[in-house]
């Protein structure tokens, strides 16, 4: 467990300094797409603190705290659905290069913190679990990023940054949805343990 808090410790470290650089500069160029992820920096933190809180707890407990993981989850997905709506209205294209240059930061730190969670994701069930999906939902999401500035420069649109920030939004609604369905199975399995009756 030890290893499991170290890791999550400086997978928060790591997420909460790069989502203000991610911030600044998607209110800067105005993109949706790196606005949703610059959110879902502070949920990565969110959830490796957690981790780090709820090591010592019981593995009901645990459920518990993965169930409330999953909603936490959800909260970069409303971020990116609010700004989608926004953007429709006036569609501008973001700054390429800075889109591309941050979008890449963004997938380095993302990528190291898989790497780093990539270890544990064992090691406690729908806490590790919520952490490493979550990092590496992130890789994938900053690659589309990518892809996205490249169309947008191709199409001088803002409408590949706003498909996008719906991608997003599927992509956190299927974690999500992993990490509650995982905080189930530790429910089930603590009331076989306390010799309750499994509905």
């Amino acid at each position: 467990m030890r290893a499991l808090r170290r890791a999550s410790l400086i997978v928060a470290a790591l997420n909460l300094a790069y989502c203000f650089v991610e911030m600044g500069v998607a209110l800067a160029i105005g993109s949706v797409s790196l606005l949703a992820d610059s959110a879902d920096f502070l949920e990565d933190t969110a959830i490796n603190l957690l981790i780090v809180i709820a090591l010592g707890w019981s593995l009901g407990a645990q459920a518990i705290a993965g169930r409330a993981m999953a909603g936490i989850i959800l909260v970069p997905a409303a971020v990116a659905a609010w700004q989608v709506v926004v953007k429709s209205s006036d569609p501008t294209p973001p700054d390429v290069p800075l889109l591309v240059i941050t979008a890449a930061g963004a997938a380095l730190v993302n990528l190291v913190s898989a790497l780093v969670l990539a270890r544990v994701r064992r090691m406690s069930g729908s806490l590790s679990k919520a952490a490493f999906l979550s990092a590496r939902n992130d890789v994938i999401v900053n690659l589309l990023i990518i892809a996205m500035a490249l169309v947008t420069a191709w199409t001088a649109s803002g409408w590949p940054d706003i498909v996008l920030g719906a991608v997003i939004v599927l992509l956190a609604g299927h974690a999500a949805w992993e990490v509650w369905e995982a905080a189930g199975e530790e429910r089930l399995a603590a009331k076989a343990l306390a010799g309750e009756a499994v509905d």
